[in-house]
Parts: C-alpha cells; sequence; structure tokens
C-alpha cells in the first residue's frame, strides 16, 4: 500500500501524537468506543480527562470526512453504534462543556456535536465534583 493515508496525513498536520497518527481512523474509533465503555462503568476521571475524550469524538468525526470511501463506510457504522450506545449514557449538559465562547468560534452545534453539550447520567465521584449541579 505505497499511497498516503489521508486520515493519518490529516492527523500529523493537526499535530496530533505519534500513536495517533499510527493508530489512523481505526484508533480513533476504537478510542471512542472505550470511552463509551467506560461512561458506561461510571466514568472515573476528572472533566480535563473527560473533554479530552471528547476531542477525540471531535477528531474521529473530522477524520471520517477525508477517510476513502470504504474505510468511511465501514468505520462510520462503528461509530454510530458506539454514539448510539453513548446517547443512552448522557444527558444534555445545557451548553457546551468547553464554553459558549469556543462553541460559537468552532462552529460547534448541539445538534452536530452533541458530545460537548452532554454529560453522563452516572458520573464518577470526580467528575461530579467538576461539573456541579448542573
Amino acid at each position: 500500500m505505497g499511497e498516503k493515508d489521508p486520515v493519518r496525513e490529516f492527523l500529523k498536520k493537526r499535530g496530533c501524537p505519534e500513536h495517533v497518527v499510527r493508530g489512523g481512523l481505526r484508533g480513533l474509533a476504537e478510542s471512542w468506543e472505550e470511552v463509551v465503555r467506560s461512561v458506561e462503568e461510571g466514568y472515573s476521571f476528572g472533566l480535563d480527562d473527560y473533554l479530552n475524550d471528547l476531542d477525540g469524538r471531535q477528531l474521529l468525526e473530522e477524520a471520517l470526512a477525508v477517510a476513502p470511501a470504504q474505510e468511511k463506510k465501514t468505520t462510520r457504522q462503528r461509530v454510530r453504534r458506539a454514539d448510539a450506545k453513548m446517547q443512552t449514557l448522557v444527558r444534555p449538559a445545557g451548553s457546551c462543556l468547553w464554553g459558549d465562547e469556543t462553541a460559537r468560534q468552532e462552529g460547534w452545534t448541539a445538534k452536530q456535536n452533541w458530545w460537548y453539550y452532554s454529560v453522563p447520567v452516572n458520573p464518577g465521584e470526580e467528575l461530579l465534583d467538576e461539573l456541579g449541579d448542573p
């Protein structure tokens, strides 16, 4: 396979760590599935980690946009399953977890980028403390 992988090229240009670039689209999808599992088990990390995990989901969305058709199709199916599961584990946060200003700058919406606008129904103690009482 001598041709360039557009997803890995995209990740490299974005300045992602080498392990993320190496993992490519499959790695991003696996990471998101892992996040969904950890939320299902009662997310045991804090808000910074949660936001980082949500950024991974956003990166996955952007990577899908540049992926070759066949890879996009198979990965999109995995992502849809993980998203559907995640949506049963979260509730609306009321606003973007990164803040309204960031959402405006990035062009995120609660419909398109729902992950940034949701919090786990059963967050772990640390995340619960940091989220306060929404």
